[in-house]
């Protein structure tokens, strides 16, 4: 059986592990280069799509659909590592606690503010559009 004052003492004992952020989470966003999805006589073009950020600093990121095909942006391994600290679409503030996918159905935009808080290498997709080159990745440091 384990002692509540082993468990004290070790505690108070052991170094504490400060938290390992790159950024700085107070500061403002940085914009990073707008995704814009549905680019060419195809629709199926991209312009970005690669991200390198890093954890605990604030991003912006604005995505552009022409309209040319339906986009569900999804990237659920992504989602579940950022903090979102807002989306605006039309100049209309949301506030939400987390993201399951963006759908663009037709022309428009969307920016959202957000801290990355894990690192790793997520990708994302227009669901269904894979094949076609709708696909991307943050590399999160």
């Amino acid at each position: 059986m384990k002692s509540p004052f082993l468990s004290l003492a070790a505690t108070l004992l052991l170094p504490s592990v400060p938290a390992i952020a790159e950024g700085y989470l107070a500061g403002k966003a940085e914009a990073l280069p707008a995704l814009e999805i549905g680019l060419g006589d195809s629709g199926f073009e991209k312009t970005n799509g690669d991200y390198n950020i890093v954890t605990g600093k604030g991003y912006s990121l604005k995505i552009k659909s022409t309209g040319k095909h339906e986009c569900a942006i999804v990237g659920p391994a992504f989602f579940d590592n950022i903090y979102v600290r807002k989306v605006e679409v039309n100049k209309v503030e949301i506030k939400v606690s987390g993201l399951r996918e963006i759908e663009m159905e037709d022309e428009g935009e969307a920016d959202i503010f957000f801290v990355a808080i894990k690192p790793g290498d997520y990708s994302w997709s227009c669901r269904g559009l894979e094949e076609k080159g709708l696909t991307g990745k943050f590399t999160v440091k």
